[in-house]
């Protein structure tokens, strides 16, 4: 006799579309199939921004510079890549999900998280799940994977040990049976120089540092050590997050006396710029419609936008943003106010423009991203927005 599997006391799900970039490509363009691709900057500076599992085999990743990409895999084809497509069809899957979740949160543009507590007591959570699973690859055309446990974090890492395009189910109970004889890189947030950091330590398995004390790793980590001794033991208190659509970000800053010192404006907006940047990059979103506010002393008020390229990168839309304000600054008399506005957002989980980049923008950006969240967003800044 078969004894059933036992109920979800807590349930979630975590959604992964599989190479989502080079998916949509593949759909686009069948002969591809079979072929190592990249998605990114096709100059030798730029950024792989996503890979087909062919090129991965070659040792291919995203973020990795594109000339070593070429030196792994002198015949990988390099695609330079579409986000209004790859938007359609995340818009598309985020209908699918909400059609049928009861709660669920989008992680990013090709990750989903679904609370499917309760669910056991009616259709069965599993069985929920593989049923939404084969609903979205019939309707998008895409491979999707998912990993079913109690947690966000265990569902997230199930989800890549299911790929390519499979389904892992983590029973309740059984989160550290699964992830300790993983590997330590395979447990979120523990990046290059963290991985490095425990492997001198001796620490390759998620099991033996497990059994680290926690204030040894606090001392070693900071507040970080915590986090990773939880992540190592299984616990994840995150709840999902309802999902809503962010639309627009904008700041804007009234004078107290009217100005007409132009340097001084376009510094100020340049500052804004950038720390509407960095908001995006932090929230894993794009913009694809910049917009420059002018309100004149009479309150007279102007605006003018351009509709650009998806993209979070300071150092373009600080250019963007200069030439919009010389096309608005028309009257030569006392400004009030300025404002800039990010709209049309969408999910993106890279930080930098996808496709344009170089490696050595990319390595600036990501500094000063880091710096900013450890410090505050003001810690470091560009001389142009001083």
């Amino acid at each position: 006799m078969l004894t059933p599997s036992p109920a979800y006391s807590r349930a979630v799900l975590h959604l992964d579309l599989d190479a989502f970039f080079v998916s949509v490509e593949l759909l686009r363009n069948s002969s591809l199939r079979g072929r190592p691709l990249v998605i990114g900057g096709r100059s030798r500076r730029g950024v792989v921004a996503s890979c087909s599992y062919e090129a991965r085999k070659y040792g291919v990743h995203s973020g990795m510079p594109m000339r070593m990409a070429h030196q792994l895999c002198p015949d990988i084809m390099v695609l330079k890549g579409d986000m209004e497509s790859y938007s359609k069809y995340s818009t598309l899957i985020t209908d699918i999900v909400a059609d049928s979740a009861p709660l669920f949160e989008k992680a990013s543009i090709d990750e989903f998280y679904v609370d499917l507590t309760g669910m056991d007591k009616h259709i069965g959570c599993y069985k929920w799940s593989v049923e939404l699973r084969q609903r979205i690859m019939h309707e998008s055309g895409l491979p999707i994977s998912f990993g079913l446990s109690v947690n966000k974090l265990i569902s997230k890492i199930g989800a890549g040990e299911a790929k390519p395009n499979g389904m892992l189910k983590i029973s309740p109970g059984r989160e550290t049976d699964f992830i300790h004889p993983l590997s330590v890189s395979k447990i979120p947030s523990i990046g290059k120089a963290t991985y490095k950091k425990l492997s001198f330590m001796g620490v390759r398995t998620v099991r033996v540092l497990s059994e680290i004390p926690v204030r040894l790793l606090q001392r070693e980590f900071g507040k970080h050590g915590k986090s990773i001794w939880q992540k190592a033991n299984a616990i994840d208190e995150r709840p999902v997050v309802p999902y809503s659509d962010k639309k627009s970000i904008s700041t804007e800053r009234t004078f107290q006396e009217d100005t007409i010192d132009i340097p001084k404006l376009k510094s100020l907006l340049m500052g804004m710029v950038e720390k509407l940047s960095f908001e995006l990059r932090d929230m894993q979103k794009l913009t694809a419609c910049i917009t420059v506010k002018i309100r004149y002393s009479d309150f007279n008020t102007y605006t003018q936008q351009k509709r650009i390229a998806y993209t979070a990168n300071d150092k373009s839309l600080m250019r963007l943003a200069t030439t919009l304000f010389d096309k608005l600054y028309q009257r030569r008399q006392l400004v009030r106010l300025v404002g800039v506005r990010f709209s049309h957002l969408v999910s993106g989980n890279y930080q930098i423009n996808l496709f344009d980049d170089t490696e050595e923008e990319m390595r600036l950006l990501q500094t000063m991203d880091a710096i900013k969240r450890r410090f505050g967003a003001k810690a470091v800044v560009r001389a142009s927005g001083v």
